[in-house]
């Protein structure tokens, strides 16, 4: 996409993130790598609703600010978004944002890790709590780094979440993906709890993500082999 077509996408997913109630105020952020040293990413102190394309800040991988139309500085969670493009080459956006459900596991503590639910199972695999870090300092790069291996989608501890994606779109399915799951989770656990699937199915299930041309990492945790921390 040209640099235009990426600001517009960017606004756009944003403004959707608004109406999902996945933000409120000035909450969340989002940023698409343009090449090997230059990121698009939303401003600080903007809500989602109001964002527009000449509002976007690009960076480097330094974090010094390359574009600025209006002067405005990048979101101050930008480090975490660096963590993410610097671990990992197949990433190329970013999405962060608090989607009430999924945010409640992450206060909870409760990782969204069971393999119940098909769909979810070959779209994001298990979702880990990573350790508390304080927004906005380099806790939370630090507190991500043993997870982006393994996970693009993971619950930030009394925080919120994050997904990444090879491109902007596959990003934001994933936090939709993620949302509906943490739902549904909820309700099971009000009937009683989730039943979760036979582990060959889960394998049957792992094995046809190239099929369906689902990209990148998704092991999560064995827990039906009850080995913590196995992957699959």
């Amino acid at each position: 996409m040209t640099y235009q077509e990426t600001r517009d996408a960017i606004c756009d997913v944003c403004h959707k993130m608004w109406q999902q109630g996945w933000v409120a105020a000035n909450d969340g952020n989002v940023s698409v790598r343009l090449d090997d040293n230059l990121i698009m990413v939303t401003p600080t102190g903007v809500s989602k609703s109001f964002i527009t394309p000449q509002m976007l800040v690009i960076a480097d991988m330094d974090g010094n600010i390359i574009e600025s139309a209006e002067g405005r500085k990048y979101s101050s969670e930008f480090k975490m978004h660096l963590k993410c493009y610097t671990d990992r080459q197949d990433v190329n956006a970013v999405v962060h944002a608090h989607p009430p459900v999924a945010t409640g596991y992450a206060v909870a503590g409760i990782p969204l890790d069971d393999y119940s639910m098909i769909e979810t199972v070959i779209a994001i695999g298990s979702v880990p709590v990573t350790p508390f870090g304080t927004p906005s300092t380099d806790e939370v790069p630090k507190a991500i780094e043993p997870y982006l291996p393994y996970h693009d989608v993971m619950l930030l501890a009394n925080h919120g979440a994050l997904t990444v994606g090879a491109d902007l779109i596959t990003a934001y399915y994933r936090m939709e993906t993620l949302e509906l799951f943490a739902k549904i989770s909820l309700n099971a656990r009000l009937l009683g709890g989730a039943k979760e699937l036979d582990k060959s199915v889960i394998e049957r299930l792992i094995s046809m993500r190239s099929s369906y041309k689902v990209t990148g990492r998704h092991p999560g945790y064995r827990k039906y082999s009850g080995t913590e921390g196995k992957e699959c």
